[in-house]
This record gives C-alpha cells, structure tokens and sequence, in this order.
C-alpha cells in the first residue's frame, strides 16, 4: 500500500544524487513531486518524465537558485498555483568543497553556508505559510553525521550542515503543535557525484572505520525520507535520523 497518494512534494536539488533518490522514493509511494533544479534542466525533466511514465504521478521540474529569495518564492508560487498547496518539503540541495580551514576563502565559506544553511532557510520559509494555514505539513531537512563529529578537511561544510540540525530543532518548537513535523536526515558517506572529490587514500580510511565497510546509496537515505514523510512517523518531532553504516552511533 503506498503512503504518500495525492501528498505534494517539492524536493532541492532534486535533478542528482540523494536529491534524485528521493524523488524516486516519494514517487513510489504516490506522492506527486516537484523537482528543482539550478543548472541541469535537462536532467530535471527527464526525471518528471520517468515519474509519469512508470508511477502515472504527476511531476514538475521548478528552476530555482535557492540562495536566492524571489527564485525561491517563485517556485513555491508555482508549484503551489499548480497542485494547490505543498505537504512536503524536503531540503536536499546543497555543496561540498573539500578543503583544510587555512586554505578556505572567505568566498568558499560563504558560498557552502549559503547553499547549504541560507538555502534552507529561504525554502523552509517560503513554504511555511501555506503550510500553517493547513495546519498540515512535514519538512524534512538533509544534513550530515559529519556535522555529529566533525571532519577535517570539511570545516565549513560540517559548520553549514551542524546549522542545519540546529535549524531542524528549534522550528520543530514553533510548528508543531501548528500540524507540521519538522525532522531531519543525516546521512554518513554516500556513493554520489558529490563525493566523487574525496581521495582515494581518504576513501581507503573512512572504509576502514565504517562497520558496513562500504559507502552507502542514495537510495538507503531516501527510505528513511518517505519514513518522515508518512503518517509512520506522527510522533516523530525534531529528531535527526542516521542512514550513515555505523559511522556515527548516537
């Protein structure tokens, strides 16, 4: 039985990577999704395409720059003026620089705490009224586990991403006793073209240390999305779960 028939769903950076698992994912379970994009179109509406075609659901590419504001409200516009309203925003969009703090810019901090942190603030933002005048909603935050212990070479990352589970904790306060469940996924390290950057001798360490022994697949992070996405999960409230192989254990 699917768990998510006739939900709305918009999903950052949902054209590649974890983001495109989800659309997936949520598809699956009957919800109709909008898929933001940035850079690749293309991309985007070909994942529309697959969605109709072999779920029959609905789905949308919406492009948007998330670190800015009128492209954010104007998709939200859009998808809203097009399905009526939003059940689910999901916050997957984001960057990855992998650099020791000496040699980050000050434009490289910026652009990941931007992209990563600013980008879900303005999202979460420009969905929230509709959502409140529902009193009906979950969003559904993607950080982390680097943000649990920290990663050298991924300061300003792991910084944005600590953000984004702090963010996840206090709006949960102010909304949910409004309907809307606010939770958050941090995933340890996943096979995507984000993490195609990492050496191979940094590769060689990090399996060395996971219990699994392997990276994980996007897939494996959606699951725990539609999990928080569904009614399964009506008691669940600002917590942040970890599809990471052991990585972090908390």
């Amino acid at each position: 039985m699917q768990k998510l028939v006739n939900k709305v769903a918009l999903v950052t950076g949902g054209s590649r990577g974890i983001g495109e698992a989800i659309v997936f994912a949520l598809a699956e379970q009957g919800a109709i999704v909008g898929v933001n994009y940035n850079q690749s179109r293309e991309k985007a509406e070909k994942i529309c395409e697959i969605v109709r075609h072999k779920h029959s659901i609905d789905g949308i590419a919406l492009k948007a720059d998330i670190t800015m504001p009128q492209e954010v409200q104007a998709m939200v516009d859009t998808i809203l003026n097009k399905f009526g309203r939003i059940d689910i925003l999901v916050n997957s969009a984001g960057i990855l620089i992998f650099e020791k703090l000496i040699d980050t810019s000050f434009e490289d901090w910026n652009s990941i705490i931007t992209a990563n942190l600013t980008g879900v603030f303005l999202c979460t933002k420009a969905v929230l009224p509709s959502m409140l005048k529902r009193k009906e909603g979950r969003i559904i935050n993607i950080a982390s586990d680097s943000a649990l212990f920290g990663d050298p070479g991924l300061v300003a990352y792991t910084a944005s991403k600590g953000g984004v589970i702090a963010f996840t904790k206090s709006l949960s306060r102010e909304v949910a006793r409004e309907g809307i469940l606010v939770n958050c996924v941090a995933p340890g390290p996943i096979q995507t073209d984000m993490t195609k950057g990492i050496s191979q001798e940094s590769k060689r360490l990090k399996l060395s240390t996971l219990p699994l022994g392997r990276f994980g697949r996007p897939e494996e992070v959606a699951s725990s999305v539609v999990f928080l996405a569904s009614a399964e999960s009506s008691y669940f409230v600002g917590q942040t779960l970890g599809p990471n192989g052991g990585d972090a254990m908390y």
